[in-house]
């Protein structure tokens, strides 16, 4: 069985993901979100909520896919991560060349941390490239419409946590 994992923080998970989630679960048996914990960010979704969002909305995606999408909280290193869920692959999105040089980096000490765990790149489709969970915060906080970039439940809760 291939096992992948894709990780983020998904705070919120946004179209963007969902497209590298979907891409993914063609490419393994086993897809496994990563959610990191990371309380240096701070978010603004609990894990709770986060992973309950990223179940709902890959639900569907399983069904329509045939591949197990399953969710894991982590906080430990990447690789220990991977380790631990049976993952021979980490999918990880680019959206722009600025990621590309993060990315770059990573790879390279995970590869030194352990080399039979192989990393591979999606590139986000043109129209979720813009997409950031960062930018797509600020906007709802200050009452702009996300619609375009995000799910409509992820959408609603946006404007619950922000708008009452």
């Amino acid at each position: 069985m291939r096992i992948g994992l894709y990780p983020g923080t998904f705070d919120p998970i946004t179209l963007g993901h969902i497209d590298i989630i979907r891409r993914a679960s063609l490419l393994v048996d086993r897809l496994v979100i990563g959610v990191a914990i990371n309380r240096d960010k701070g978010p603004l979704f609990s894990l709770e909520e986060r992973v309950a969002m990223i179940e709902a909305e890959c639900a569907l995606l399983s069904e329509q896919t045939g591949t197990e999408i399953v969710v894991h909280p982590f906080e430990n290193l990447l690789i220990n991560c991977a380790r631990d869920v049976g993952a021979s692959l980490i999918v990880r999105g680019l959206r722009a060349v600025a990621d590309f040089e993060y990315e770059y980096q990573m790879v390279g000490m995970n590869r030194v941390l352990d080399d039979s765990v192989e990393t591979v790149f999606l590139m986000a489709e043109a129209k979720h490239q813009a997409i950031a969970s960062k930018l797509v915060k600020e906007i709802a906080r200050l009452g702009g419409d996300v619609s375009n970039f995000v799910t409509p439940d992820v959408h609603k809760a946006l404007q619950r946590r922000f708008h009452g």
